[in-house]
């Protein structure tokens, strides 16, 4: 496919800037490749969005295992992946681009990967999916490797999401996030602070599994067994919780960690779901409490995105616990659940390619903040 032949679009007053983004999001629950063509508009300094159409395409099993297994691979195996997985990306996005019709008016590609290693305290992260590969398959420009930067500046390299929250959902004061991995960011005297609360779907779904079920729609499940009081102990004892921000999780934590615990006391799985559900909700509640602090204790909104806000009994008991803080949990239309993580990869990539700052130091505990994002040019001179 040939990329468009004029790059951005301005609007007829000259002050507004127009794109029109492919963003990419693979989580780490493994359910599928998140693909949003969103539109995005600049006027004297703000941003205004339209989701315009998106999908998910689910992992055929041989993809997710794939994927899990990224760690265990030689680092041959390992380069082949990253490179057959970007190949894989841009047919994907090839496929959604004939499937709306949007030939020769995506202008920019944004791709988060899928990540494998994230260990920022050796200032390594890795990404799979090859923006080359990408570029390459596609024929259109494409920003990829959104972490690396800020991890070299010491930061965490995540979450990312705060600098797309700012710009495009600036009136909300808490912002979470309840993917694979549970994140949240908050707004406080003007700046953003944001970190990684805990595993969340990728738990959920790893015990769900035992039933054969992919989630467990609506929380039902979950809400139909007991709490183990005594795994609910364990787990909110481990030290990932004692640690001030910023700080951020790799996938292996809800693998490795907390799923063994949770295994060895050979509960039946409403009551593992309900147990884990509950911890979620607590650590949430513990970590807006931490970082708001008494003297912030006002009537305030939290926009809640993600799987998880599916989950009727997660979000019902969170509602329940962050009442005493005045905070009142919004969730916005399944366009914006499902995929708001695609649409903030699609501004970075843009600001990226208006070489702006993607991620804020403030939120990673960076040395500065950065531009981050390897740019990989797809189409003829």
């Amino acid at each position: 496919m040939k990329r468009l032949a004029c790059c951005f679009s301005y609007l007829p007053n000259f002050t507004r800037m127009l794109y029109n983004v492919i963003g990419l999001m693979s989580g780490s629950s493994l359910d599928g490749l998140d693909i949003a063509y969103v539109q995005l508009q600049e006027t004297a300094g703000r941003w205004n969005f339209e989701i315009l159409h998106a999908d998910c395409y689910p992992y055929s099993s041989e993809w997710a295992s794939r994927l899990s297994a990224s760690m265990s691979l030689s680092a041959i195996d390992y380069l082949q992946l990253h490179s057959d997985y970007g190949h894989y990306t841009g047919q994907q996005v090839n496929r959604f681009i004939k499937t709306y019709q949007l030939e020769h008016q995506v202008h920019l590609v944004a791709s988060h990967g899928h990540t494998s290693f994230h260990y920022p305290a050796s200032q390594l992260t890795a990404q799979l999916g090859d923006g080359a590969a990408i570029a390459a398959e596609t024929g259109l420009s494409v920003v990829s490797d959104l972490r690396a930067m800020d991890v070299a500046f010491f930061g965490q390299g995540a979450p990312l999401v705060p600098t797309g929250e700012k710009h495009l959902l600036g009136q909300y004061k808490y912002l979470l996030n309840i993917g694979g991995i549970a994140n949240l960011s908050i707004k406080k005297n003007n700046q953003y602070f944001a970190f990684d609360v805990c595993a969340a779907n990728r738990v959920l779904n790893m015990l769900v599994a035992e039933l054969g079920l992919e989630y467990d729609d609506n929380g039902k499940l979950a809400a139909s067994g007991s709490l183990d009081p005594g795994l609910l102990l364990e787990l909110n004892k481990l030290s990932y919780y004692g640690q001030g921000y910023p700080k951020s999780l790799d996938n292996g934590f809800g693998v490795d960690t907390v799923f063994p615990i949770i295994i060895k006391y050979a509960l039946t799985v409403p009551d593992a779901l309900h147990t884990y559900a509950e911890h979620i909700a607590e650590q949430i509640f513990h970590a807006v409490k931490n970082i708001s602090g008494e003297e912030e204790r006002l009537p305030a909104e939290m926009l809640i995105t993600g799987g998880g806000a599916f989950n009727g009994f997660l979000v019902g008991r969170l509602q329940q616990l962050l009442a005493s803080q005045q905070i009142t949990i919004v969730i916005p239309g399944k366009e914006l659940i499902q995929y708001k993580e695609a649409l903030i990869m699609g501004l970075l990539g843009v600001l990226r390619w208006r070489e702006e700052y993607t991620v804020m130091s403030s939120v990673t505990g960076a040395s500065r903040n950065s531009i981050g994002g390897a740019l990989w040019l797809g189409g003829d001179a």
